[in-house]
């Protein structure tokens, strides 16, 4: 990511503290409309840090300069430097995070108080007022906090007025990551990597979840490996003891409804994912019937990606979500907000709409290298986080008794 990369370069050449994502980034949007940083520095030096950040050693080019930003080209693509000191570090934060839906309702706001919001400034008579936090913008608009995440201009600020904004899962929530895959389907790790990866940020369990054998992926876990691969997790179990490993599946749904792999096999795993991986722009009626089908088997725990979106080259399926949330609440299934960057899924109003509908979720890494958990994670966190998805709702904010007994619990109809 262009973001990482110029904030790492930043740290080495001494400008870390200053910068901060901004944007859609922010925001975790889905579609990153540009990348966008903040820097924060004293009165008169702007012109030092837009020079040290048009050194850095990813920059190609200026694109443009003048006393509020710098813009510059890299391999990558193209990132924009706010400058802003630090009395007013919190309206600059506020104005440039966004979105413009959000920002627009604080400008209204503001009027309303005899205040002008504008260009990263609070003001009032024409004085700037100081504003060094977010907290101290919405303050003056009389609004406590609101979060990144929620900043979509849609009625965030209506719920903050009501105090009625959700207490949102943070990752101090996750206790395990329940979607992986190792070297038994495409993951590029053993089992043993992947369990000690997730070991090292903390997690009490993990579920690795390989693709079963007609997935549409480069190796898949084909039936007479399972046995094999069941060993391979009793003999990791036995070197991880402080962490539960949970051996679970990502099975594919048929075009007819059924299952890649049959009961007898399902039944051996402790957890079970289902997916759909077909291309959008099938029969909604079709693809609905087939997660309906699914949703009511009572060995599958999980939908993966239920939209099978793909951010910036597809929207996704286009179903009748209200009966699968409906089916997934009366039949004790879970739906998934899948972190991998090329999922983001269930995103934003979709999340929102399940929790409200009284869906289980998981929050998942969906993660195909023991470098990317953390990083995947946070990304399914922040798209749940747009959701206004909270702890009470996530299946692996629950310890591992609870989420085995979520599984029994089906199973058990």
């Amino acid at each position: 990511m262009l973001a990482s990369t110029l904030v790492r370069e930043a740290r080495r050449s001494g400008l870390a503290s200053t910068l901060t994502p901004v944007g859609s980034l922010r925001r975790y949007a889905p579609g990153i409309g540009d990348v966008a940083l903040l820097g924060v520095t004293p009165p008169g030096q702007q012109p030092q840090l837009a020079d040290a950040f048009a050194r850095l050693p990813s920059v190609t080019g200026v694109l443009a300069w003048n006393s509020s930003s710098v813009t510059v080209s890299t391999a990558r693509g193209d990132a924009t430097l706010h400058f802003t000191t630090a009395e007013h570090a919190g309206a600059a934060l506020v104005w440039h995070t966004g979105s413009k839906g959000h920002t627009g309702q604080l400008q209204a706001r503001a009027r309303h108080h005899g205040l002008t919001f504008h260009g990263g400034t609070l003001k009032r008579d024409g004085v700037a007022l100081p504003a060094p936090t977010e907290d101290d913008v919405y303050e003056h608009l009389a609004l406590p906090y609101i979060a990144p995440e929620l900043r979509e201009g849609v009625d965030e600020i209506e719920a903050a007025d009501r105090g009625a904004l959700p207490a949102l899962v943070t990752d101090l929530n996750i206790r395990g990551d329940l979607h992986m895959h190792s070297t038994w389907s495409d993951g590029r790790d053993s089992i043993d990597e992947m369990v000690q990866a997730a070991q090292d940020l903390g997690y009490e369990y993990v579920a690795i979840t390989d693709h079963s054998e007609r997935a549409m992926a480069s190796r898949t876990l084909n039936a007479e490996e399972v046995a094999q691969q069941r060993e391979e997790v009793e003999t990791v179990r036995q070197q991880h003891p402080s962490i539960q490993i949970l051996w679970g599946v990502e099975v594919d749904i048929m075009r007819d409804g059924s299952l890649d792999f049959d009961d007898r096999i399902l039944s051996q795993f402790d957890i079970v994912l289902a997916s759909l991986h077909d291309h959008g722009g099938q029969d909604p009626t079709l693809l609905l019937d087939r997660y309906l089908a699914a949703v009511r088997h009572p060995l599958v725990n999980v939908i993966t990606h239920p939209a099978h979106r793909s951010p910036a080259y597809s929207d996704g399926y286009d179903l009748d979500f209200d009966r699968l949330f409906g089916a997934a609440v009366d039949t004790g299934t879970a739906l998934e907000i899948d972190g991998a960057p090329g999922h983001l899924d269930m995103d934003g109003l979709l999340a929102r709409r399940a929790v409200t509908a009284g869906v289980t979720v998981t929050i998942d890494s969906d993660c195909h290298r023991r470098e990317a958990l953390a990083r995947q994670m946070r990304f399914g966190l922040g798209t749940a986080r747009r959701g206004w998805v909270e702890p009470q709702h996530v299946l692996n904010a629950r310890d591992v008794e609870s989420v085995r007994a979520f599984v029994a619990g089906k199973r058990g109809r």
